[in-house]
């Protein structure tokens, strides 16, 4: 049973998730965001024939008027569409930016610190390091910087990159973020390992890190859609193809003719002191389109991690996949809601705005 509700406010003083005064057909067309002064983002390409005619449309959701930053949403959103139109792969390095970032002390910008001489930062923990997109958050923060000095806070501005990173294949905002979060002080790498959900985990696990984040199985499962962009590597799953219970055998929940596939992609990692880990596809076939295709994969025993193929050993989120793959719209309104949801976890301890994302004041 699906709980779809309207997206709530979440929390934050600030949000933006009204509808504007004339929505007409869903997603009405009105002035051309690309007449803004902060407009970096002309000639996007279209990447689906659902994205509408390769214009920017209105927003859906009201430009949050931060106090003294009437201009946040325009600068975050055309920054980041230009750097996602030069450069796709941001827009799933940007989404998971935001996840590590919200399941580690809550969404506080904690993953963005360096490093210190006596402290090993989130960033450098073990599942942190394939993390990217940090030039995206420092470039719209110096900008911001200019314009509206220690108004927004860093942990805003993840929030905000990662909704218009994938909204941009669709020119137009897919959830409503909230703002008013403050920028953490403390970062731990032992925080990170110890609290960023493993692609090795079982499903039992995978939800019980979600429950202690204050999510359900219906964010399990829509948020493991994210994995319909972006690439994992053959690390985090040549145990899986070639060792998977000690004898040298292959998960047998992967699909064969699959298995065979990332088998030969995979064969070379570490021969020859090789120090390139190969990139695969979480969707395969369709891992630059943020669409409902992982859970066509995910049926058909192509899930590339153990936490994937783990939707399929309960009944509730098998169903839940299978409703998902089958209904587009249902999948994005669910996958908003859950994004809303995460995207208020609190930050532990006192905060701040940070003038430089990568150090406290």
């Amino acid at each position: 049973m699906f709980v779809l509700s309207h997206v709530s406010n979440g929390q934050g003083p600030h949000h933006h998730g009204q509808q504007q005064k004339n929505p007409a057909a869903g997603h009405g067309q009105g002035r051309d965001h690309h007449r803004d002064d902060e407009d970096k983002g002309r000639g996007h390409d279209d990447h689906d024939d659902h994205k509408g005619n390769g214009k920017p449309k209105d927003d859906d959701h009201s430009p949050p008027h931060v106090k003294g930053c009437p201009q946040l949403e325009t600068i975050a959103r055309n920054i980041t569409w230009t750097r996602v139109a030069a450069d796709p792969t941001l827009a799933p390095k940007l989404l998971r930016l935001h996840f590590h970032d919200c399941f580690v002390r809550g969404c506080d910008a904690s993953i963005l610190l360096d490093s210190t001489a006596s402290n090993s930062a989130e960033k450098d923990a073990i599942p942190n390091q394939t993390v990217a997109g940090y030039e995206v958050i420092d470039e719209i923060k110096a900008r911001l910087e200019v314009v509206c000095p220690s108004s927004v806070s860093c942990a805003d501005i993840v929030a905000l990159a990662a909704r218009d990173a994938v909204s941009f294949q669709f020119k137009r905002p897919m959830w409503p973020v909230s703002i008013g979060r403050k920028d953490g002080r403390v970062s731990s790498s032992s925080e990170a390992s110890a609290n960023l959900p493993s692609p090795f985990s079982n499903f039992t696990t995978l939800l019980q890190d979600f429950k202690n984040k204050g999510l359900d199985l219906q964010d399990l499962v829509a948020l493991s859609g994210a994995h319909t962009i972006g690439v994992g590597h053959c690390g985090l799953i040549s145990d899986r193809l070639f060792n998977f219970t000690g004898v040298g055998d292959t998960d047998p929940s992967i699909a064969r003719v699959y298995a065979s596939l990332l088998r030969a992609k995979c064969s070379n990692l570490g021969a020859n002191n090789n120090v390139v880990d190969p990139a695969i596809e979480m969707d395969p076939g369709s891992g630059s389109s943020f669409d409902t295709h992982y859970y066509t994969a995910l049926r058909q025993n192509q899930g590339l991690f153990e936490s994937d193929a783990a939707l399929l050993t309960d009944q509730r989120s098998a169903r839940m996949s299978r409703v998902f793959e089958t209904n587009r719209e249902l999948f994005f309104v669910a996958f908003g809601q859950s994004m809303v949801k995460m995207g208020a976890i609190g930050g532990v301890g006192a905060g701040e705005i940070r003038k430089n994302c990568h150090v406290i004041n």
